[in-house]
């Protein structure tokens, strides 16, 4: 297995560029991880991870901890999933409370914007100008996700005399690959998956599978129940035309 844009990266890498790696503690950002540990040196690489709150699985960070050789930078949005969904609700409730695929102000609001505040502010910390922000999507997750580019500018980011590249190391592998190269790297990954999930983001992901959904359920009960005491609050369900009860229950005995 070898991670795309290999020329490139190691120019990259001899120009003294940060590397910056979003870790979810999901298997994408594991394997990711392991990949670039072994080709970027090691004064080099920043691990950062946006803390989701409450609606986070309970012992990720512990997880990425112990399976990563850096320290962990953890950056938190000023607001809660919670309380997005509830502002929106009062401004607007005459559209739906919760994000969707169309509207992901998930992630915008509570991951990529605190992890662009940081690179931001570690670059001028550092006096950085060069540096390359990586995440771990794959192709094979969606239909939108195999249509990005795997290695880019990031126009946001560079800006004040920086240059930032947007890149995805492992946007070609496969679930087989990923769980081989955390293997490979003597590691395991989050429980969670050996649980039965399919892929690990919040708890309950507006992007979930009825599988993920249900075993989030099994395994956080009070925040399932939070949930859906936010969908009567609001008025609004999860997911179009159905409560995250309903995507739960559907197959559960």
């Amino acid at each position: 297995m070898t991670i795309s844009h290999l020329n490139e990266i190691k120019e990259l890498i001899g120009k003294g560029a940060t590397f910056y790696v979003s870790h979810s503690g999901g298997k994408d950002s594991q394997a990711m991880y392991a990949e670039l540990f072994s080709i970027v040196p090691r004064d080099q690489l920043i691990v950062v991870h946006a803390d989701l709150g409450e609606v986070e699985w309970e012992d990720v960070q512990d997880h990425i901890i112990a399976n990563i050789r850096h320290p962990l930078n953890v950056v938190r949005a000023p607001k809660t999933l919670f309380e997005m969904v509830r502002h929106r609700a009062n401004t607007r409730p005459d559209v739906p409370s919760f994000p969707s695929s169309a509207q992901r102000q998930c992630t915008s609001d509570l991951k990529r914007n605190p992890i662009y505040k940081f690179i931001r502010n570690d670059m001028k910390q550092r006096g950085a100008l060069l540096a390359v922000n990586c995440m771990g999507l794959r192709a094979s997750e969606s239909a939108a996700r195999a249509k990005k580019g795997t290695f880019k500018i990031n126009a946001t980011l560079s800006k004040a005399g920086r240059t930032v590249h947007e890149y995805l190391p492992i946007h070609h592998y496969s679930d087989a690959e990923v769980f081989a190269t955390i293997a490979a790297a003597g590691q395991k990954p989050f429980w969670a998956y050996a649980a039965g999930n399919k892929r690990l983001s919040c708890v309950f992901c507006i992007m979930g599978c009825d599988n993920d959904l249900q075993n989030g359920a099994r395994h956080r009960p009070v925040l399932y129940q939070q949930y859906l005491a936010l969908e009567c609050e609001t008025g609004w369900t999860m997911f179009n035309g159905q409560s995250l009860r309903d995507r739960v229950e559907r197959r559960v005995a």
